[in-house]
Parts: C-alpha cells; structure tokens; sequence
C-alpha cells in the first residue's frame, strides 16, 4: 500500500494516531521541563482540505468532519478529546473546517515555548514545504533526512523527555521489517522515551508479527515492564472488506499512565461514531504478558 499523508488527512487512522499524540502532550505539559517532539516521517505539517489530495479523496470527510459535526459528545470522551479537537479548531475559523494538521502541525499547536520538535521528512517536495511552513518556529527543527537512518543519531533529545512518532508512507512491501530494525535501534539508543508506531491493518500478519515480535523483545531482553507496552486500534468496518484501508492503530512503548484507560473511555464511542459499514471495533492491549502474546483473530 501506498499511505502518503496528504491523500487520507483527518480520516478515521488520524483521528486516533493524533488523538494518542494530543494526550501524550497533555501528559509531557503537566511537568515544567522541556520536552522534545520528534517525527521519523512528518509529511508537510498541516493540510488543505481543499486541496487536489484531499478532493480527490476526501476520506475526512468520514473523519475529522463527522467528529467536529458532534454537538453533544458524552463527557467521558469529550474530556479525552478536548487536546486534540482544540488543536484542530485553532487551524480552522468558525465552525468551517478547511485545514487538518498533521502531526508537526498538532505539535506545533501544543507545544510550550521551551519545547523542541525536530522533524525528518525523506520526500524532497514535501520537506520543502515542511521546512518553508515552520522556517519563523525556532522551536522546530526541519531536515531532509530518512527518519528510519536518523533516529538513532538524534536520541537520546538534550531534554530527556519527550515522544517519538514513527508513522511511514508505506509504500514497501516490507515496510513492517524496515520498521522493526529501526524501532530495536530507536529504543536501544533511548530506553526512557515514548515511541508510537503507527501501523496499517492491512496485512494482518504482518502487522500482528511487528506487534508480537517487538513486545516480545521489549519484555524477555530489554526487562521493559508489561504495562510499558500498549497497542490501540480502530477499523471502521470488516477488515477482510475490499477497498480503501480499513483498519489502523498505534503501538505504544512507555506510555503515559493514563492513556489506557483514556482509550477504553473514548474507543467504543468514537468506533460508532466513525463506523462505514459491518464489522467496524477497536481494542486496546495494555499489560501484554507471554500469555497474551499470540495472535488473535479480530
């Protein structure tokens, strides 16, 4: 599969992937030290919902639209959504939405004044854009870098906290190998940083052998507890269904304390919300054990 960010921006994938970010913000922003954002894969930042990518396949119109149409959200997740859905507001006047942030963009909305973000973007065209949106920001960072080769030389952040996003194009047909390697490298050069990994569920194997695999190593050789691991996912109709992907999800290393039991408030509601047709869910997997390391039918 081929996922550029400008072509699926504010669909049912983001909302959750950015939502995890928004909360793990929230979590870095109730200390008063700095912290750094870093992104393997940035895209270009913010998006045009009018935009030729967007028109020509306007899948948040089935995501961001839906969500932010809600006049009335229960209070468990309206509290859960509150980061992320401001952060969206303060890119859009009035109630019409016209721009989606992507993670950079989410990040620059929320960081502090003190905070760092460095972002890496492979794509030439894209990390002009990137570079041209945030040159005034001396918060943030730009380079054209393969983000996969550049983790391991920028962590561990001078600041010693922060979160790692690596969310890839995958446009490989062993994007989930590449990832694998890079998230082992990642994690080995940081131990104490928060990493997300977002994931298509698209190739089940593969996807549950990337899980699986890299929980199994966190635990037995790296002595990371259980409750450090965590994986999220949303699909919004059968994931054995034709077309336009329909599933995916984060898997979460050192995550904050709360983001469980945020998840489990908001999921249910926001998978009805997002639903397209039979056999839309979620779950959530916190706490892994070798017990529950194995796969499992959806």
């Amino acid at each position: 599969m081929n996922y550029r960010h400008a072509f699926h921006a504010g669909n049912f994938a983001d909302i959750l992937k950015h939502v995890v970010l928004s909360l793990c913000f929230e979590h870095l922003k109730k200390k008063p030290q700095a912290f750094r954002y870093i992104d393997s894969h940035s895209g270009i930042g913010v998006y045009d919902l009018s935009g030729d990518e967007a028109q020509r396949s306007p899948e948040w119109r089935d995501g961001i639209a839906r969500l932010v149409a809600q006049t009335t959200i229960p209070k468990g997740p309206k509290s859960v959504l509150r980061p992320y859905l401001d952060a969206v507001k303060s890119l859009n006047k009035g109630a019409e939405l016209s721009h989606y942030p992507g993670s950079p963009g989410l990040a620059a909305a929320m960081m502090r004044d003190i905070d760092r973000a460095h972002l890496c973007e492979l794509h030439e065209a894209d990390a002009k854009t990137l570079d041209a949106r945030f040159a005034k920001d001396a918060r943030i960072k730009v380079e054209k870098r393969d983000g996969y080769k550049a983790l391991p030389k920028i962590l561990p952040p001078r600041e010693k906290r922060g979160v790692v996003l690596v969310d890839p194009p995958f446009e490989h047909r062993d994007e989930m190998a590449h990832m694998a390697e890079a998230a082992i490298k990642a994690f080995e050069a940081w131990p104490t940083g928060t990493f997300i990994f977002w994931r298509p569920l698209k190739d089940l194997w593969a996807q549950e052998r990337f899980d699986v695999g890299f929980a199994e190593w966190l635990i037995a050789e790296k002595q990371v507890l259980p409750e450090k691991v965590l994986r999220a996912d949303l699909w919004v109709r059968d994931l054995e269904s034709e077309g336009r992907l329909a599933g995916a999800g984060v898997f979460i290393v050192n995550p904050p304390y709360t983001l469980e039991d945020d998840l489990v408030t908001l999921l249910p509601w926001l998978s009805e919300l997002l639903a397209q047709g039979e056999g839309a869910g979620w779950r959530v997997d916190g706490g892994f054990t070798e017990e529950s390391l194995t796969t499992e039918e959806f």
